[in-house]
Formats: C-alpha cells, sequence, structure tokens
C-alpha cells in the first residue's frame, strides 16, 4: 500500500478538501498510472452531495472522478499492454468479472459484478474506490486504455464519460453518412454528440431551446440549428429522423421529439431527468417508433470510440482548472456555467 494525494468531500454538505488517501501497490496484473487530467463530471456532483442516496448512497469520505487521463509509472509482471512511459486512460469501470456473459459480450457496463471507479467496494483494500481527484491509481490492465498521443490531453479526459456516453447509442443505432440525427441540448453531452454525429457523416441538427447557442453548434459541426419552442420550425422535421440523442436531464416534452422520428427511427435518453417523463405510446406505435436509453460502453468500444477520436481528432471542449478552484467549478456546474466540461489539471496538487 501506498499513500497518494487526493482532494476528497467528508459529507454531502462539505466542500472538498486535500487529503491523503491509501492506493495498493500494483499486483501482478496491475498498472500504476501518474494521473495528468481528470474531468468533471455532473455525476460526480450528485455522488459528492449525495443526490442519489436511493439508488448509490455515499459513503464518506468520497473522491470522485471517472474521467482519468495519465501516464504510466508501474506495471505488474504479467502486464502484456502497457509499459512505464505510456499514456493511459480509466473511465467509469476498474473492474468487473470478467465470466458473465455480459463481460464475455464486451459489455462490462452491465456486468452484475462491475465496479465503478469510485463509492464503489474495492475489494483489494476492504474499503471504497477511491476516483481520480487524485496524484495516481492502479487499475488492472483490462480496464486501462490507450490514448492517440497527439490528442489534447485535457479535452481527452472527458471522452472517457461524456465521450463513450454518447460514442456507444450511435454507434449502436448505425448513425452513418445519409443518416439525419438530432441532438437535444448542447451542453456536456450534446456538444460530444454533435462532434460525433458530424465525424460519422450525418446530417446533424441540434436542438436547443436558447438562441444564443446557434453560432456555437454550427462550429461544433452541425448542419442546422432549430429553436425547440418554435412550433412552427419542429414542425418542418416531423417525421424525418433516422435517430434522435437527447441529452436534456431536466423535465421536457420528449413526445415533441418523438414526432419528428421517421418510421422505425429510434430516440435515446443519456441525459436523466430527476422525474419520469410522460410518453404518447401513440407516437411510438404510429411510426414502429422507439424510445431507448443508454448508459457509458464496454471496454472494447471504449477503446474504439478513443481510437476514432484520434483519427478525427476529436476532444472535449473544456475548461482547464486547478484543483484548488473544484469548488467554484461545482456551484458553476450547477448554473451549467462551462461551455462545455471542465477538465482539472492535476498538477497543481503537487503543491499541497
Amino acid at each position: 500500500m501506498y499513500k497518494a494525494k487526493a482532494y476528497s468531500v467528508a459529507s454531502a454538505t462539505s466542500p472538498f478538501a486535500s487529503t491523503t488517501i491509501t492506493r495498493r501497490d500494483p499486483t501482478e496484473h496491475d498498472v500504476q498510472i501518474e494521473i495528468l487530467f481528470c474531468g468533471i463530471c455532473h455525476s460526480d456532483l450528485h455522488q459528492a452531495r449525495n443526490e442519489w442516496s436511493g439508488v448509490m448512497p455515499t459513503v464518506y469520505p468520497c473522491v470522485p472522478g471517472h474521467e482519468i487521463v495519465g501516464r504510466v509509472t508501474k506495471v505488474g509482471p504479467a502486464v502484456t499492454k502497457f509499459k512505464p512511459g505510456d499514456l493511459a486512460a480509466v473511465g467509469c469501470l476498474v473492474d468487473s468479472d470478467g465470466t458473465c456473459p455480459e463481460c464475455k459480450a464486451g459489455f462490462e457496463q452491465f456486468c452484475p459484478n462491475m465496479i465503478l471507479t469510485y463509492n464503489f467496494p474495492d475489494k483489494h483494500t476492504g474499503g471504497v474506490t477511491y476516483g481520480g481527484y487524485s496524484d495516481s491509481i492502479v487499475v488492472t490492465e483490462r480496464f486501462v486504455l490507450r490514448v492517440p498521443s497527439h490528442l489534447d490531453l485535457a479535452g481527452t479526459a472527458p471522452l472517457l464519460c461524456a465521450g463513450i456516453t454518447t460514442y456507444s447509442p450511435m454507434h449502436h443505432w448505425s448513425v452513418s453518412k445519409g443518416k439525419k440525427v438530432g441532438v437535444v441540448g448542447l451542453g456536456g453531452l450534446g456538444h460530444m454528440g454533435v462532434k460525433f454525429a458530424h465525424a460519422l457523416g450525418a446530417h446533424t441538427v441540434v436542438f436547443t431551446t436558447s438562441p444564443g447557442k446557434k453560432d456555437d453548434a454550427l462550429r461544433l459541426g452541425a448542419d442546422e440549428v432549430v429553436i425547440s419552442k418554435d412550433a412552427n420550425e419542429m414542425q418542418k422535421h416531423a417525421g424525418s429522423f433516422d435517430f434522435i440523442l437527447d441529452a436534456v436531464a431536466a423535465d421536457h416534452d420528449i413526445n415533441a421529439y418523438i414526432s419528428l422520428l421517421r418510421r422505425d427511427g429510434n430516440i435515446t435518453m443519456v441525459g436523466a431527468p430527476e422525474k419520469p417523463l410522460p410518453v404518447s405510446v401513440f407516437g411510438l406505435i404510429l411510426g414502429r417508433r422507439s424510445l431507448s436509453g443508454s448508459p457509458i460502453g464496454g471496454l472494447p468500444e471504449t477503446q474504439e470510440m478513443l481510437d476514432f477520436c484520434g483519427k478525427h481528432n476529436i476532444t472535449a471542449d473544456v475548461e482547464v482548472i486547478p484543483i484548488q478552484k473544484v469548488n467554484e467549478a461545482y456551484e458553476r456546474l450547477v448554473k451549467a456555467d462551462v461551455k462545455y466540461r471542465f477538465s482539472i489539471d492535476m498538477a497543481s496538487l503537487k503543491s499541497e
């Protein structure tokens, strides 16, 4: 075991503060990584403030962070894919049973025994897992990903959650050239959805309630921008979409978007509204349309996403901050005051 520097919260109402945590020394199949950048995800905020207490109660102290990019410092004797000095990444998962049908199919995100990167039972230490708001992490090789060396590392970090969350459903629903794709909401997830849809060759339409976001949507790769409050603009697109990615976490009219789908079209939720959304079943039946949800991807798909980003030079739009400004970043996150993700420069932790 060794000591690592980190930032943690001690309770749902406590601010983040500098602390020391215990990490395991690398075992046979482990990779130790010096963390260079860690993205801030909205789920970090929910966990830190115990807002998911009914589903996933937070164990304190909590060290969030599952958008991790760094450099390998040590490897176990059985590690074959990484060596010291390599760039590496860790996403939302750090372990799974590896034997269930989901794992064997490369869908570790659906494994009943998956271990999340933080706030999950740690079978090695007996406590809970600690995430990327830290100077280092030790992860079994199977859950470590390769990073294209030419990508901006600060912008690469959010790909490990925001990136794969938006890429995975587009991959599953075969978004490609010739398809018409909508992205609802231009935030931390939505801006990645626009980049992927554009890079995949689809005709990309952004739906937003904010006219002021039009120029940014076009800059990110949208072909059209629709102000969703304008009924006439919405009607022009009725029955024409192959796929719509809904990245809105607030209450909104899902039926307005279902009506925009063509026959056999799909709308996938990646935003998670707190309250259930009323769905008109007739809207689904009449066009054999479907409504689905999607989480992150498995390890093979996440690596595929990173390789795709390397090929197309895709990273998240980030505001880089020192770890000392994480409390301020959380307050701004609540107000959606960031374009479009925060990325923590972990070099700032060395001064603690």
